[in-house]
């Protein structure tokens, strides 16, 4: 277990959900953290819930300006956190370009924006922790995720391509890819759900990943190797298996 009193995070994405329990998991564990997410109100009546030092800066993850002022208030971090994330049921004949384009913007090129604001302090004194939210839908194309899916394999690739840069300097890059998680999110869900955690039992497990040197941690295990195993099957077995039927 890492020593977390004193230390700085800046938890992305923290109003609501894994979010906003990973932020209890750390402040309860000894850590500073910062929270940010669209809504002050939540992330004022978050800050009052946690038992430890804690604030707040609200900002759109949309917009480089708001995110670029955000992180220059955050000021210097020991590690940040990207859980913000937006999701819709949608299938490629019933596509939506506007909601297909806000999960792509929310969910993978806000991590990016994130990322961009606090690398260069991270760089100088060669040290810090950076975690991405990933999915278990990013390993391969899904029926019905359309948009999702396809941020989620972009965030995946990201923290792929960082690890493969930065895995020999002093910042820390890791991975977390999760099943479904009991949010607002998954009751847009009018399917069956296996392995679905409640988001408490969802930041243990992100939080205990941060507690390793490991780079990538898949949950559930068993649920994962459904996903992880479907990148060595054969388009045409796979698609039988898991396209629309």
């Amino acid at each position: 277990m890492n020593n977390w009193n004193g230390k700085r995070y800046w938890l992305v994405g923290a109003s609501e959900g894994l979010g906003r329990a990973l932020a209890h998991v750390m402040s309860r564990s000894g850590a500073e953290v910062i929270v940010s997410a669209r809504s002050k109100d939540r992330l004022a009546e978050l800050v009052q819930e946690l038992p430890g030092k804690a604030s707040f800066v609200a900002l759109d993850v949309i917009d480089l300006a708001s995110v670029q002022a955000a992180a220059e208030e955050v000021g210097q971090i020991d590690g940040v956190v990207y859980l913000a994330g937006v999701y819709w049921p949608m299938k490629a004949r019933e596509w939506d370009n506007e909601k297909a384009e806000l999960m792509g913007q929310i969910n993978f090129l806000g991590a990016s924006r994130v990322v961009g604001c606090v690398m260069e302090q991270m760089a100088e004194r060669d040290s810090g922790h950076i975690v991405l939210t990933g999915s278990l839908s990013g390993f391969r194309g899904l029926p019905g995720a359309i948009g999702y899916a396809s941020s989620k394999a972009g965030m995946m690739a990201l923290a792929e391509s960082m690890q493969a840069d930065l895995r020999n300097t002093g910042i820390k890059v890791q991975l977390v890819n999760p099943g479904f998680i009991r949010t607002r999110l998954t009751d847009k869900n009018d399917f069956s759900m296996p392995f679905i955690m409640e988001a408490e039992d969802a930041a243990r497990e992100v939080f205990e990943h941060m507690n390793t040197d490991h780079f990538k941690k898949s949950f559930p295990r068993l649920f994962s190797w459904v996903f992880r195993g479907s990148q060595f099957l054969p388009d045409w077995i796979y698609y039988r298996l898991f396209g629309a039927k």
